[in-house]
């Protein structure tokens, strides 16, 4: 069984499902999809990028030139599709055991916001 992803690489990945994007686009996507709980940075984007095109679960798309500076865009490979399909099934795993334990324990008489401190 893999290692379970890294949060940042799971947003990157979905992120590049539907179409390439550049590492700007792709801080936007990531942040929109995962409802401003990823918050990429340049930096930490472009290191992970790098380490994705190696593990071949990204690679470059084309460049162009946009107000005189290199904007590489970047797809998801069927690898990567096949790694982000296996992470989304592993997740959907764990969500649905947490789900199952909380609905054995409602017979207790405990509802969900009695579960949640607070």
């Amino acid at each position: 069984m893999a290692a379970p992803m890294r949060e940042p690489t799971f947003w990157i990945l979905t992120a590049l499902t539907a179409a390439p994007l550049h590492g700007y686009g792709i801080i936007q996507q990531a942040g929109q999809l995962s409802d401003g709980r990823v918050r990429l940075q340049a930096g930490t984007l472009y290191a992970a990028l790098d380490r994705l095109v190696a593990e071949g679960l990204v690679e470059p798309d084309r460049e162009e030139i946009v107000d005189g500076r290199n904007r590489r865009y970047y797809r998801l490979t069927e690898d990567g599709a096949g790694a982000l399909d296996a992470e989304a099934a592993r997740l959907r795993a764990s969500a649905d055991a947490a789900t199952a334990q909380l609905r054995a324990r409602r017979p207790f008489g405990l509802g969900t916001a009695q579960l949640l401190p607070g």
